[in-house]
């Protein structure tokens, strides 16, 4: 009995082995491969998630945030393209990796960011505060998003070959589509409140203009050494930086050194001198005002002055008291 049941449970076994094996495969087979989402240089940037650091530069696997320093930060996509995020932006950068070429899913709290690449097979998102963007293909794009603090959204879809864009509320509905060269604005985020014809750019800001003493100043009025050139009129007369109109870069600090140097008067004020026999020394003149001694917008009040003398009498009495004075040794 031993002996024959032996070999037909053997054949059992080996012949249920290669099921089983099969069965610990397939699913391995069928796995998703692990895939990196972008590169970035790790000069003047923050970043955290899954990332590998080599070389001074970091590779982004499945998740990761990048947050830009003073400057833009370049990141380049595995799957061709680049994302370009702007100074002081935080990006959050994940892929759906239920589908083979997981869509690009980013979002953005606040700040500004620059898309350059081809849309893959299923459409990507970009989530703002209230917003949902879905860029799907096909097209190329040269997308721009910039996000206040007020939740002001301005999207910029650049270009005659410019993929599907469309947004939609992530709280009160409704959807808005984004028409190849548009740039729009979504106040306060809202889709009912949209100017459509924004003129701000809603990219990165422009850089800071360059000083006269690497360029000319041509026109009517040059800007002095050292100062800043402006681009244009607009900015000539519009001075504030958009970067810190949007929140993109703080305002300069307050100056530690005194705008006047110390021992110069930071103001004078002349004030006439006058002499008056019948007024006390003391209120005849004051000094001048000097940046110690500033001068009080109040007026002094009006000094009362001494009547004056009286007058000697004349006719027949006065001359009688002048012979009697006389008389006496007066004067």
């Amino acid at each position: 009995m031993t002996m024959r049941r032996h070999p037909r449970a053997a054949a059992l076994a080996l012949a249920a082995l290669p099921v089983a094996v099969l069965a610990q495969q397939t699913p391995q087979a069928n796995a998703p491969a692990v895939m990196n989402i972008a590169t970035v240089s790790v000069e003047g940037v923050s970043l955290s998630g899954s990332l590998s650091v080599a070389d001074g530069r970091a590779v982004i696997g499945n998740n990761g945030s990048i947050t830009a320093g003073d400057k833009t930060a370049r990141v380049h996509l595995t799957r061709g393209g680049d994302l370009d995020v702007c100074a002081t932006t935080t990006v959050h950068l994940s892929t759906d990796t239920s589908t083979p070429g997981g869509a690009l899913m980013i979002a953005l709290d606040r700040g500004a960011l620059e898309a350059h690449y081809a849309p893959g097979q299923y459409s990507d998102v970009l989530l703002t505060p209230d917003l949902r963007i879905l860029i799907s293909p096909p097209g190329e794009a040269d997308l721009s998003i910039r996000v206040n603090n007020q939740g002001d959204t301005c999207v910029d879809n650049h270009g005659n070959h410019a993929p599907y864009v469309l947004a939609s509320s992530l709280f009160d509905g409704g959807a808005y589509r984004v028409q190849p060269n548009q740039r729009v604005l979504f106040e306060h985020g809202s889709i009912r409140d949209v100017v459509d014809n924004e003129q701000e750019s809603c990219g990165c800001p422009p850089a800071q203009p360059l000083s006269v003493a690497s360029v000319g100043t041509p026109g009517p009025n040059p800007a002095h050494p050292g100062e800043p050139v402006a681009r244009n009129k607009a900015e000539a007369d519009n001075p504030f930086p958009l970067a810190e109109s949007e929140g993109l870069a703080a305002p300069p600090s307050a100056p530690t050194t005194p705008v006047v140097p110390p021992g110069q008067p930071h103001a004078e004020v002349e004030a006439p001198l006058v002499y008056n026999t019948a007024m006390p020394p003391s209120l005849v003149a004051a000094p001048p005002a000097s940046a110690n001694h500033p001068v009080s917008a109040a007026a002094a009040p009006p000094v009362a002055q001494a009547p004056p003398p009286p007058k000697p009498h004349t006719g027949f009495f006065g001359h009688l008291g002048h012979f009697f004075k006389r008389l006496f040794g007066g004067k």
